[in-house]
């Protein structure tokens, strides 16, 4: 990692250290709210411009270009490593990832194997091309985590309620951390070879991770994820961890390993500081939804964000989660002007 790259304001408000203004990229930036990504996705399955490194490098590089962010995510899907090693999934338009046979027994572990470095080669030389052609701009890479991955398992597609997901949880409480054991090997195996390649930051996305109780995310979820971030704390690049709705569990989500915990819309910044505890850098949480207001409230939402930011140990400013289709790219580019031109002082 070159000195400038270490010293981006990403990376240093990631640490908890000044910098140069509040950083701020988009969960989801690279995708459908941009014509020039729907330009080059035309005719082209998600899964497969997931594994084809010249799209991957183009996608990632585009909002970068466009809205000048302080961080680049390279362009992927969390269900990504499962297709690699041979899960037999699609994500379907409209609906999202759909698994052909959902994994509900003892018997159908065994397809979860390891993850080789074969199996992801044109991701991850897509990873290695992006750190090159960012320079100064960091690459965050990313996996899915074991309780949301395993929901899309366990479910077979999108839930509302994860009814078969939490009936396996308790009733089979051995074969469900078997279960995550697998999908976490994978996931740190995954992340690893990110950082290995030049990512400078990961994040986790435990998506779906609100849909549990604190006690549930504790027994169930946390040690997991906690293993995911674990395979990474030895290669010293800043572990994010994000969570929808899950004001309820972010200090347990600290607690998992995380230096930065992403904040979803519904809690303010400085309340989520008292939750999270001393120590973790915090990323977020504009409410997406306000983009489509006038700039005027989009500013003074953003503003009221960076003001809550300031009482914690380090603040990337970020949507509460991703951008949605529908927003105005420019309104995009006109937040990040905004977050810019904060001051700090």
């Amino acid at each position: 990692m070159t000195t400038t790259l270490s010293e981006s304001p990403f990376l240093r408000a990631c640490r908890g250290e000044a910098p140069a203004h509040v950083p701020v990229w988009f969960m989801r930036q690279a995708g459908r709210s941009l014509p020039e990504y729907r330009a080059i996705r035309e005719g082209v399955a998600m899964l497969d411009s997931c594994f084809t490194t010249d799209l991957v490098v183009e996608i990632t590089m585009q909002p970068v270009r466009r809205h000048g962010v302080d961080a680049a995510i390279f362009f992927s899907d969390i269900v990504v490593p499962l297709k690699a090693i041979g899960v037999d999934l699609d994500i379907v338009p409209g609906v999202g990832p759909v698994v052909a046979e959902p994994i509900r027994t003892r018997s159908q572990l065994d397809q979860l194997r390891e993850l080789e470095p074969d199996d992801v080669a044109p991701v991850i030389a897509a990873v290695t091309a992006l750190t090159g052609e960012l320079g100064g701009t960091p690459l965050i890479g990313f996996a899915g985590a074991p309780f949301t991955l395993a929901s899309y398992l366990v479910e077979g597609r999108p839930s509302r309620d994860y009814r078969n997901t939490k009936a396996l949880m308790h009733t089979d409480p051995q074969l469900w951390h078997d279960l995550l054991g697998r999908i976490a090997s994978i996931a740190g195996e995954f992340l690893r070879m990110q950082v290995q390649a030049g990512a400078s930051a990961i994040q986790l996305f435990d998506s779906w991770a609100g849909a549990l109780s604190l006690a549930d995310y504790r027994t169930f979820a946390q040690p997991h994820s906690a293993a995911v971030l674990d395979a990474v704390a030895d290669l010293g690049v800043p572990r994010i961890h994000f969570g929808v709705g899950t004001g309820e569990l972010l200090g347990a989500m600290g607690e998992a390993g995380a230096d930065v915990v992403g904040v979803d819309w519904r809690v303010p910044l400085d309340e989520a500081v008292r939750r999270v505890g001393p120590g973790k850098a915090l990323q977020g949480n504009l409410d997406p939804t306000t983009l489509f207001a006038p700039p005027e409230v989009v500013e003074r939402e953003a503003r009221r964000v960076l003001d809550q930011g300031r009482a914690a140990h380090g603040h990337v400013f970020n949507l509460g989660h991703g951008v949605m289709p529908e927003i105005d790219p420019d309104a995009l580019t006109r937040l990040v002007d905004v977050v810019h031109a904060y001051e700090l002082d």
